[in-house]
């Protein structure tokens, strides 16, 4: 009779002993899931903090956005925004530079954390990326070559060949109006094959071309179109929860760039004009 009641004890023991053990089991994976959201929900911009820079991704080819002075130093509008928004990220701006497609291939695949390239915000794109708030407004202008009164509006570029990169807002929006798009690497590829006949006109934003010509001050080209609206450019990121604390902190960064003057000023010294006062 004292051994079954021993049993019994013993037996009753064990199953408390169990039960803390299970509760404790819980809490552990109750923490542990807890810390884990933390991180995730701290995401890339804590992943960029610990590491003390941000890798950022643009064509060096595109004046004056990002392109490479007389000593080969990688220079521009968006490459200035980029390192200003890195100060205020509190690390360091590392620049990576390729083809534009390639770029947004990259941004998708986690290469780069960020591209600051003069990019357009579209629906299509949207879907794709996540933004951060407008850093500049750009107008449209088809450029054709100086004897070529062809084009006077949009709706003049149907059955026309026209250069673009092939999956920018410029080579879509020719594409919408019935142009033929000619895949390139760059603006100045673009100009090669307009000079030499081989497309009508090329699509592009109206301070590139302006660059382009304080550059080029004999060259044979001129603005057809011009469009009325201005399109929106920001910075696009991976879309998902891990690069919302980071679209955050960039929009905060571009705020007070904004407000202090000099996303103003470095639109004044790179394009003669400000195109930092979005719509």
């Amino acid at each position: 009779m004292r051994r079954r009641a021993w049993t019994v004890l013993f037996v009753a023991g064990l199953l408390v002993t169990l039960a803390l053990a299970c509760c404790s089991a819980t809490s552990s994976t109750v923490s542990t899931s807890s810390t884990a959201s933390m991180v995730e929900e701290a995401g890339l911009l804590a992943q960029i903090q610990e590491k003390g820079e941000i890798t950022v991704a643009m064509e060096g080819t595109w004046a004056p956005w990002t392109y490479h002075d007389e000593e080969d130093n990688l220079v521009g509008y968006d490459v200035e925004v980029a390192q200003k928004i890195a100060e205020k990220l509190g690390v360091k701006a590392n620049f990576v530079e390729g083809e534009w497609d390639g770029l947004l291939a990259g941004l998708e695949s986690g290469r780069y954390d960020l591209m600051v390239n003069g990019v357009s915000v579209d629906e299509e794109r949207r879907e794709k990326y996540d933004f951060s708030i407008p850093y500049a407004a750009n107008r449209t202008a088809v450029i054709v070559r100086g004897s070529d009164d062809s084009i006077t509006k949009m709706e003049d570029l149907e059955g026309k060949h026209t250069a673009n990169t092939i999956s920018s807002t410029y080579a879509k929006t020719a594409r919408s109006y019935g142009a033929e798009v000619t895949a390139v690497d760059d603006l100045n590829q673009t100009f090669e094959l307009l000079f030499a006949g081989r497309i009508d006109a090329t699509l592009n934003d109206e301070v590139a071309y302006y660059d382009y010509m304080k550059a080029h001050p004999d060259a044979d080209i001129k603005i057809a179109v011009l469009t009325d609206d201005a399109v929106d450019v920001a910075i696009p990121m991976r879309k998902g929860e891990e690069t919302r604390a980071l679209r955050e902190a960039v929009d905060k960064a571009l705020t007070e760039l904004g407000e202090d003057g000099t996303l103003s000023a470095l639109s004044e010294k790179y394009f003669g004009v400000d195109i930092s006062q979005t719509k």
